[in-house]
């Protein structure tokens, strides 16, 4: 083996060596560049290496061989070496940039440049490898060769980051849209149950109320029946209290079937004024009324509302019943 294939032997050793050692894990790009960035600059034995990406009109150096600056590390894509090297998709190599006339040219203190583009196994370029030099530097087959390889491995890092950060996004959201069907869900499932616990509750007290109206049936056809047999006024006065609250039972029965049962109501347009006035004959008549004064109020006869009218009589009566 001559000399130069020993030497060319020597260094695709020392490349395979240094990729095995390199480790990317999701959500460590970073470092993993970082470390593919001073591979490079020790196997060029350049000045200065880094990594850049690249979308659209803007760049950003993402890993340098010297360390990044604080900052963003932005740049213009445009009239730059890593624009030419992204738009033409090809390696771009500067033995001397002192032989050459052109527009993009290294920084002032740098002479030779290599720029390789980070392509993609689907051919998509998303950044470079540059690296600078201080004196004008050939370079041959192999090392071009070498930073290619090193750019491979990092165009597939930064894609796969990409995938593993659009998965985590689409992670979050399932986990946001998971979370409020199951709220959504034990909303649902809370109503479902509240009311299966009515319904149970309305056949519940339906069966109270008929069971109590049938033994309150019998006691009240024994009330009216002696009060014709018992003349005497202090039995007369005890009887007559007595069938008083017998209908006050009848009617709490009455009101605990209207409320075990599903309300459905019948809107209408009431005037109140109108509505209160015609209420105020029935409730003077009632027997709780007996030497009540009831006054009704100046009431405007604009004053509409949208109701039930059977339901809000029976919500008035109720009211006056109670305060008497």
């Amino acid at each position: 083996m001559d000399l130069q294939n020993l030497h060319l032997y020597e260094s695709d050793h020392r490349v395979l060596e240094f990729l095995a050692t390199l480790s990317y894990r999701a959500g460590d790009l970073s470092q993993y560049l970082q470390e593919i960035a001073r591979g490079v600059s020790r196997l060029l034995q350049s000045d200065w290496s880094i990594v850049t990406i690249c979308l659209g009109e803007t760049g950003q150096v993402v890993a340098s061989s010297l360390g990044l600056s604080e900052g963003d590390n932005g740049f213009s894509v445009h009239g730059s070496l890593a624009g030419e090297v992204t738009q033409t998709g090809r390696s771009l190599i500067i033995q001397d940039v002192r032989q050459e006339a052109r527009i993009c040219r290294p920084p002032a203190e740098y002479l030779g440049y290599m720029g390789v583009p980070l392509r993609t196994v689907e051919g998509e370029i998303s950044g470079t490898i540059c690296s600078f030099f201080r004196q004008p530097r050939q370079f041959n087959e192999a090392e071009i060769r070498t930073v290619e390889l090193f750019a491979e491995r990092a165009a597939t890092a930064i894609d796969n980051y990409r995938l593993y950060q659009k998965q985590q996004r689409f992670n979050e959201r399932l986990e946001q849209e998971v979370a409020i069907r199951t709220e959504e869900l034990r909303v649902a499932q809370a109503k479902l149950v509240e009311r299966e616990r009515l319904a149970a509750i309305g056949e519940f007290a339906a069966m109270i109320v008929h069971e109590v109206r049938n033994p309150l049936t019998t006691i009240l056809m024994g009330l009216k029946y002696a009060k014709q047999q018992l003349p005497a006024p202090s039995a007369q006065n005890r009887l007559s209290l007595s069938l008083s609250e017998v209908d006050r039972l009848q009617q709490l029965l009455n009101e605990i079937l209207l409320y075990a049962k599903p309300q459905v109501l019948q809107l209408t347009r009431v005037n109140l004024s109108e509505f209160l006035q015609e209420l105020m004959g029935e409730i003077c008549e009632m027997p709780e009324a007996t030497d009540r004064r009831i006054e009704l109020k100046h009431i405007s006869t604009n004053t509409g509302i949208l109701a039930d009218l059977n339901k809000l009589k029976q919500v008035f009566i109720n009211l006056f019943r109670n305060a008497c």
